[in-house]
Parts: C-alpha cells; sequence; structure tokens
C-alpha cells in the first residue's frame, strides 16, 4: 500500500504504522521494533495481539507482538510520532 493510502487510513497494522518511519537509515522492521518499544512500555496505545512461541512469523519483535494483527489508531500514532520529535 502506498503512503498517500496509509495517510488515509484512520487505523494501521503495527507493519503499516512502521512504514511511516522507513527511511533510508531505517528498516521497515527496526521502525517495527521501535514501534512495539514504545507500546510495551505504555508510550503508544495499541490493540496488541500476540504471537504464541510456536506461531512466530518472521523477525521477533519486543513481547512477540503480532505486526501484522496489532492496530494503532492513527491519532495515537501521530500524537506519539509528535511528542518524540520534541524529545
Amino acid at each position: 500500500m502506498d503512503r498517500q493510502a496509509l495517510n488515509q487510513k484512520a487505523t494501521l497494522s503495527l507493519h503499516e504504522a512502521a512504514q511511516f518511519l522507513t527511511t533510508g537509515l531505517v528498516s521497515t522492521h527496526d521502525a517495527e521494533v521501535m514501534l512495539a518499544r514504545a507500546i510495551e512500555h505504555n508510550e503508544l496505545r495499541a490493540n496488541v495481539k500476540r504471537w504464541a512461541t510456536e506461531q512466530w512469523e518472521g523477525k521477533q519483535l519486543p513481547g512477540n507482538i503480532n505486526r501484522l494483527e496489532t492496530f494503532i489508531e492513527r491519532a495515537d500514532l501521530d500524537a506519539w510520532l509528535k511528542s518524540n520529535a520534541a524529545a
């Protein structure tokens, strides 16, 4: 999904949200880890789904968070991004 389509969504998967943080220096997986840590530290609200160890898909994220079935409201992501830009 392109960035314009993502901009129009009110709710994003953790993977989709990570695509907003991806740059030449930050990979999608690195951004997913950053978001997962923020979720784990209660800095970013999300509807979290976790993997059981035997179900794992791809590279692991902190807290066994499922990157495709954990959802973040766009407003919460924007607020988190704004608070991190000020830090």
